[in-house]
């Protein structure tokens, strides 16, 4: 839509709204439902002037012939610059990867230990990074080489999804596993947790990388793969940057880029259901390429089966346009309308980014506490700060990650019933996320069977994400995230460690191998980074202490409303609602 035809209809619910700003026809068309909100924050948050918000010029993409491979043979590759100005070859990389590398020596030297900043997060853990602690790989953010015959690529860890599909699709290629989220980037991707719906065909994101390109944390750089340094490279694969400095990673495996996912609903009215219907459809990889679930109550749900295919005779429907549903929503609605089985046709990278509109359904809780109409127009109008960056800025700049359950549990398939049910009486967060993993092999920081398990091929993943149900107290948030870690080990299942960790250290052990962990940081030097518990533990007495000694303004700006707004605020002037509208990915099937 037009900013002239968008600011038309801006115009007529001014009308039923005048206590906001909204511009006249004659003000410049470019002032957004974005300006007009970000006027309204300012008001109270900031004596700076408001915040505009122009559109920006779509970003250049240079290209130059530059040849070189991370590991085996030479094929032709084609060097690529994504938003500068100008191309970034090899050299230009690894004068980069120059510079950290006499970082983490300089930390080394000193036997001091530092932490790694990225640029963005996913994390829904609390930052608290000290500025004088860091190595800063930031502007490792480019697709460098694409091999269009062995269907390889060299990315820089700080790529995000979106924009490393866009790059792909220009070649006609996609990854065989791609996060859900368009902010989740290449190296997060491997140095977490990441998995997503065709994780049951070809595991977590790491296991789809053939090489990987590292400063260890004695400045050290090195390339590990399966052959060479085999215990790192697949060590390092969720440690959350515990092992050394991620500089470049090698996709391997790209699979062609079809136009559409034939995207098939099939309602189920239990957990046990659902689960039986995950088992058949996952045992049959050459029938699926994508399989995950929705469960909205203990007696409805859906499973989503999705084909990759170029023609299809269904409907075809999108989910990144203002005015599309939610893909959360459309779900629901389509199980609600027939107990059988219906087909779309949904273009590929829709179907990738399908949850980014409302942070799967999270974005729900932003409407419930700012009291706002939750409707299509509404969703339509605040669109802008309903895409997943926007929420991840909001969310930690407000302080309401420390209210927000956030996790991602991996279970047996026999005792993910019960762990739903006992996740019903405890906290009543609805609906919940359904994702069958292919588990890794060998010793590993992803989930995993525990060596007492039996050791079937999958896991299933929950998310549970939501507001933690009342009191709305730091203790009593605390209380139920322990009693979820404490039903979740009783159960046979884990975390992912992207989120908070109130197991104390002897208990977080019980899950992981402890002894090989610290033997693989003892062999590569890492002993001067921080640890993985280190990293993903809430030190619940020095959260109390800080919540203790906050200024008066501290503890108005975390009331409500200002909270919320502080947040808004933030994520505005972040400008992240720029890369959802100059998304090229949503082209890639033209809409008529």
């Amino acid at each position: 839509m037009s900013n002239v035809r968008s600011m038309k209809r801006l115009n007529g619910i001014a009308k039923s709204a005048p206590s906001l700003y909204f511009a006249r026809q004659d003000q410049d068309p470019l002032r957004t439902q974005s300006q007009i909100i970000a006027r309204f924050c300012s008001q109270w948050t900031s004596r700076s002037p408001s915040l505009h918000l122009p559109r920006q010029k779509p970003r250049t993409i240079h290209r130059s012939a530059t040849t070189r491979q991370l590991s085996s043979s030479s094929p032709s590759f084609r060097s690529i610059q994504h938003g500068g100005t100008a191309p970034t070859t090899l050299e230009a990389h690894n004068r980069e990867v120059a510079t950290i590398a006499a970082r983490v020596r300089d930390f080394y030297d000193r036997k001091e230990k530092f932490r790694i900043a990225h640029g963005s997060t996913n994390s829904t853990r609390k930052n608290s990074k000290d500025p004088k602690k860091l190595v800063d790989t930031s502007r490792l953010n480019h697709v460098v080489e694409v091999d269009t015959v062995n269907k390889t690529a060299l990315v820089e860890p700080n790529v995000p999804m979106d924009r490393l599909v866009e790059e792909l699709l220009k070649y006609g290629l996609v990854p065989p596993v791609v996060m859900e989220f368009p902010g989740i980037t290449v190296g997060g991707g491997y140095s977490g947790t990441s998995g997503e719906s065709s994780s049951f065909k070809h595991g977590f994101f790491d296991r789809t990388l053939k090489s990987v390109e590292k400063v260890l944390a004695n400045a050290e750089v090195v390339t590990l793969s399966e052959n060479e340094r085999a215990d790192l490279f697949r060590g390092a694969a969720g440690a959350v940057g515990t092992m050394g400095v991620t500089t470049m990673v090698e996709l391997q495996n790209l699979h062609t880029a079809t136009k559409f996912v034939e995207t098939t609903y099939h309602p189920v009215v239990s957990m046990q259901d659902a689960i039986e219907k995950l088992q058949d459809f996952t045992s049959r990889p050459d029938d699926y390429d994508y399989v995950d679930g929705i469960m909205f109550s203990l007696t409805s749900g859906a499973i989503v089966t999705g084909k990759m295919t170029d023609t299809s005779t269904s409907p075809i429907q999108r989910f990144s346009d203002a005015k599309d549903p939610w893909f959360y929503l459309h779900v629901q609605d389509k199980i609600s309308r027939s107990s059988e089985p219906t087909s779309e046709a949904v273009p590929l990278p829709e179907y990738l980014f399908r949850y980014d509109r409302g942070g799967f359904w999270v974005g729900k809780g932003a409407f419930e506490y700012m009291k706002f109409p939750f409707n299509r127009t509404t969703r339509w109008f605040l669109d802008d700060f309903l895409h997943t960056r926007m929420l991840y800025n909001a969310l930690h700049s407000s302080g309401r990650s420390e209210q927000m359950i956030v996790q991602d549990l991996a279970l047996p398939y026999h005792t993910a019933t019960e762990f739903v049910e006992r996740m019903d009486r405890l906290t009543g967060i609805w609906p919940l996320w359904l994702c069958p993993l292919k588990q890794s092999t060998g010793k590993t920081m992803h989930p995993h069977f525990k060596a007492d398990q039996p050791r079937p091929n999958d896991l299933l993943n929950i998310g549970l994400w939501g507001r933690s149900p009342p009191p709305q107290t730091s203790e009593s948030f605390i209380k139920t995230n322990r009693a979820i870690e404490e039903t979740l080990q009783e159960l046979g299942g884990m975390k992912w460690l992207y989120a908070q960790t109130y197991f104390n250290e002897t208990d977080f052990w019980k899950d992981f191998d402890q002894e090989w962990y610290n033997g693989l940081r003892e062999k590569y030097h890492a002993t001067t980074l921080p640890t993985v518990y280190e990293k993903v533990r809430v030190d619940v007495e020095a959260e109390r202490k800080a919540r203790e000694s906050r200024s008066w303004t501290q503890r108005v700006r975390e009331m409500w409303p200002f909270a919320g707004l502080y947040g808004l605020r933030q994520s505005i002037k972040s400008r992240d609602y720029m890369k959802a509208r100059e998304a090229t990915w949503k082209d890639w099937v033209p809409r008529e």
